[in-house]
């Protein structure tokens, strides 16, 4: 059983804004028209600055969030305070859903991996929300399914491929690889660290592949970020 995390407090969260939906919501739907109404009835759309916390493993699940704009890790530590980054989230995502089927505390903790904006959205106007828009109901069920297979898909990489193939494979996956046949620039500090604990690996291994990705031409950094080529995919292929 995972341990609560008890390194201290939440830091307090950033100064509150309005904000533009994410790709899934778009203002000219029912849905965006929806979210936006109500950041603008209760101000819950919050700017987070990068490894600022938004809540804590072990915190009362009390509340969905959805990601507006940037992108937002989960993590998890164990009782004997060994932690895992079990999930990189971006804009148009949900975290913290539990709470809706009862999950009384928050098994991970949440943080920003860069500047990003979130909406909370209290436990009982999201129960609400779901039975009385369909839309709502629709997108949040669509966007669990398609969770449940990510994290079916992790296990399975998990299980059974090297930690190269694992390192590749995240790359394309935070690259947004697949998503609209185009590719993004990653994170513009993307951490090792991270990295590490998100396949399962050491830093120094990370480093080595980092490197050995570098040479090979499947990555380049142009001073702006990380940049990943299609030809990454050579790495699982030929793995």
């Amino acid at each position: 059983m995972m341990g609560k995390n008890k390194s201290g407090p939440s830091k307090a969260p950033g100064k509150p804004r309005k904000a533009e939906p994410g790709r899934h919501f778009s203002k000219s739907t029912s849905v965006g028209l929806l979210f936006l109404k109500a950041m603008e009835a209760d101000g819950s759309a919050t700017t987070f600055q990068p490894k600022q916390i938004i809540y804590r493993q072990g915190d009362p699940a009390d509340a969905v969030h959805y990601i507006v704009l940037g992108k937002i890790q989960l993590t998890v530590v164990s009782e004997h305070g060994k932690e895992a980054v079990i999930a990189i989230l971006e804009t148009g995502e949900f975290f913290g859903e539990g709470c809706i089927v009862g999950q009384p505390s928050r098994m991970t903790s949440a943080s920003a991996t860069e500047k990003a904006t979130v909406v909370r959205i209290e436990k009982a106007t999201m129960i609400r929300v779901l039975h009385e828009q369909p839309e709502v109901a629709e997108t949040l069920i669509t966007f669990l399914l398609a969770r449940n297979i990510q994290i079916e898909a992790d296990l399975v990489d998990q299980l059974f491929n090297s930690s190269e193939r694992r390192l590749a494979r995240l790359l394309l996956l935070l690259a947004n690889f697949g998503k609209e046949g185009k590719m993004e620039k990653i994170l513009p500090n993307i951490s090792q660290e991270i990295l590490a604990a998100r396949i399962g690996t050491t830093r120094p291994r990370i480093n080595f592949f980092m490197n050995k990705f570098r040479k090979l031409g499947f990555i380049e950094y142009d001073g702006t970020g990380l940049k990943v080529h299609t030809s990454l995919l050579n790495v699982i292929v030929h793995d």
